[in-house]
């Protein structure tokens, strides 16, 4: 364990690992809303308050299971310390500020695991990385956004058979209210499992310098400082990704929306009761993504999908290679 840090810098770095957390908010914002917006059930500035709210009440429903995962389970915790935890949130914040400037829906989740990845590495090699946990969420990075297109895909079939017989005034009616709900638990999936990244770096950082004990733990005023940091995010909004996801890929119905936010919600909920860290920002697109291809291949914008495919896959390796060049330059400069 490295020598222990005073409380002024101990304190500076749970403040940016909030920043980051307020900036996934603010970033993530329009996984929650894209939908609800897009098809005019609610407007903006009211959405982004039904969705902080269920955003900040999700560590009511779900354990601590992929805090847990990143904070012992990406990098190994005997190399963490503060230049690490450090990099990492730079890695991932500068992502996150770049993908939010050019309205690319990138993962922040994976923008803060690439960073964990870089600043452990830059410091202990290839050592660093806890294989089993970081190979279970790049796994994910395929797997979510599969899962959310095929639940989509199929809620779709099942509705539009289910409703075969009532009128489309009817049909948009009843899934206007429906839609209510589907963005609830959409945005309570969103807060269980991003609210849960920024809680597994401040309890691996306070774990590192002594403060949990032996033990990994992750203190209840750490949950309570996360979940507002996010929920307050999400009230700033992050229109220029909500136009993405919910005008560019394809045109949505009330119908439809509430079939991506349902089979987005449920991906969600699996994930995070078993501990792995997705990305919330994969899961909804490939939801919207299955609702679309349901209607008609023709339907689904490919060329804006592909464009965000494309900043999945760099995602990790950018946050990662930024989150090193920090590490570097502060090891230089502390020199």
């Amino acid at each position: 364990m490295d020598a222990a840090l005073g409380v002024p810098v101990l304190v500076g770095l749970i403040a940016v690992a909030l920043l980051f957390d307020f900036l996934n908010g603010l970033h993530d914002a329009a996984n929650s809303i894209a939908t609800i917006v897009s098809t005019r059930v609610l407007r903006p500035q009211f959405a982004v308050f039904w969705a902080a709210f269920f955003n900040f009440v999700a560590f009511m429903v779900f354990g601590l299971h992929v805090a847990q995962t990143i904070g012992t389970g990406i990098i190994d915790p005997s190399i963490v310390d503060a230049q690490v935890i450090f990099a990492a949130l730079v890695g991932a914040i500068v992502w996150n500020i770049v993908t939010w400037a050019l309205g690319i829906p990138s993962s922040s989740s994976h923008a803060l695991i690439g960073g964990l990845v870089g600043g452990g590495m830059a410091k202990a090699g290839i050592s660093a990385a806890v294989w089993s946990g970081l190979s279970k969420t790049v796994l994910a990075i395929v797997l979510s956004p599969l899962v959310g297109f095929l639940l989509a895909m199929m809620l779709v079939a099942i509705v539009s058979w289910l409703s075969v017989r009532s009128t489309p005034f009817a049909v948009d009616r009843a899934f206007r209210i429906l839609q209510f709900a589907s963005a609830s638990l959409y945005s309570l999936g969103h807060g269980g499992n991003d609210a849960q990244k920024t809680m597994g770096i401040i309890a691996v950082l306070l774990y590192s310098q002594g403060h949990l004990g032996n033990e990994f733990s992750v203190p209840f005023w750490v949950v309570l400082s996360c979940q507002a940091a996010m929920a307050l995010g999400t009230l700033m909004g992050g229109w220029r990704i909500v136009r993405t996801m919910g005008l560019r890929i394809t045109k949505l119905t009330p119908m439809q929306g509430f079939c991506a936010e349902t089979g987005g919600a449920a991906t969600l909920f699996m994930a995070t009761f078993l501990g792995v860290p997705v990305s919330t920002t994969h899961t909804i697109t490939g939801a919207i993504v299955g609702v679309g291809a349901a209607r008609r291949v023709s339907a689904v914008r490919w060329n804006v999908a592909s464009s965000i495919v494309y900043a999945w896959v760099i995602t990790i390796p950018a946050s990662a290679i930024v989150a090193a060049l920090t590490w570097w330059a502060v090891r230089i400069f502390v020199r």
